[in-house]
């Protein structure tokens, strides 16, 4: 028999058979594509037809795929096409192959009224997905929490420290250097601009209020959900990658009480901390600027800026970076314990946690700003 595919067609009575023969492997792709789209043309035909696959010398997937869209290309109505003569080391793949559902073709160059809605409506789900996620994370911490206040000896310690150590004390030195050039830019440009109505003074004025109710925690918050977000997304990713989570609730703990509890905690606590260093170091490069490059004495810049802030300014730039803190955590963690099995899984959603966890500190800073107006602060 020769190993040459063919396809031929025989009428048996009311009925056609299709009888393929030889071999159906890739390496005869173009011949079998153009057999098969002959056959194609068959569709609509009244009789009943049937594929005879009993003399195909060997398969692989292109081949039982080709079949397959035969047998669905002649399927018309009541009337299904019908494969015969399979024998068992090829039937596995063949059924296989027959799960693959045909993903509807859509036009993706043509922008219609409903496309538009639906995609709205996706956005939306997924919006509001994204929060339930995020408020069964912050119910889940919170009955953390109170476990560990219960029961004072399940708290880890270490692991807060430990973590403590890598959001804070190792993050210092970029942060202190991002606000320190961020607070000598706004001088500079301050003055600049100031010194056409003869005003250089009140750059003190912009820069305290600016550093210590908006731009510090903001600028902060920024820097700590790109560095620290990331890395818990990243950590507890790849944690579920290998199974480790499966492998604590098989030990009977908790995650959220074992690794998400202390991360949390050592964000909170960190990122007031940062927010202070980054609001001295803007100030002090503010200072400086405006010393070597707006003549403004050391003595002047302290006096000026004791009257434009008060306690009230600073206030309101430290409450607001716990609240940043829990935020970034939050999304972080959901992120990572989203991850699923592969390494594009987790590179899409250590992205997303960065993307996520920035967009909602602007959120809470609007928000904060708003409540602050609006009592008076």
């Amino acid at each position: 028999m020769s190993s040459d595919p063919k396809l031929e067609r025989i009428a048996k009575g009311n009925a056609l058979a299709l009888c393929a023969t030889g071999t159906w492997t890739a390496s005869f792709a173009p011949v079998l594509e153009r057999m098969v789209a002959d056959a194609e043309k068959l569709a609509g035909s009244p009789q009943s037809i049937f594929i005879d696959v009993s003399e195909v010398a060997k398969l692989d997937t292109f081949g039982a795929w080709l079949i397959e869209r035969l047998r669905r290309s002649l399927t018309q109505g009541a009337v299904e096409a019908q494969i015969a003569g399979l024998s068992a080391n090829y039937s596995s793949l063949v059924d296989e192959v027959r799960r693959v559902r045909a993903s509807p073709v859509t036009d993706s160059g043509t922008i219609t009224i409903t496309g538009m809605l639906e995609q709205i409506g996706r956005t939306v789900a997924g919006l509001a997905g994204t929060v339930a996620g995020l408020v069964d994370m912050l119910g889940a911490v919170l009955a953390a929490g109170f476990r560990t206040l219960i029961h004072p000896r399940s708290f880890r310690l270490t692991s807060t420290v430990h973590h403590m150590e890598q959001v804070c004390w190792r993050a210092v030195p970029i942060v202190v250097l991002i606000t320190f050039l961020i607070g000598c830019i706004i001088a500079q440009q301050g003055i600049f601009h100031f010194r056409r109505f003869g005003a250089d003074i009140f750059v003190v004025d912009m820069l305290g209020v600016l550093v210590l109710r908006e731009i510090g925690v903001l600028l902060v918050a920024i820097m700590v959900a790109g560095r620290s977000g990331s890395a818990y997304t990243a950590e507890l990713g790849s944690m579920k990658m290998r199974e480790e989570i499966d492998a604590l609730r098989t030990m009977g703990f908790d995650p959220i009480e074992v690794l998400v509890l202390p991360r949390m905690l050592a964000l909170v606590l960190a990122l007031p901390i940062l927010a202070f260093l980054g609001a001295m170091a803007a100030l002090y490069g503010g200072g400086l600027v405006a010393w070597l490059y707006g003549g403004v004495d050391p003595e002047a810049f302290l006096l000026r800026l004791r009257d434009a802030i008060s306690i009230d300014h600073f206030i309101v730039g430290i409450v607001k970076a716990p609240v940043m803190a829990a935020v970034i955590g939050i999304v972080a963690c959901v992120e990572g314990l989203a991850v699923q099995g592969s390494a594009e899984s987790l590179g899409q959603h250590t992205t997303a946690s960065v993307v996520k966890g920035i967009f909602f500190v602007i959120v809470m800073d609007g928000v904060f700003a708003v409540f602050f107006a609006s009592i008076g602060m």
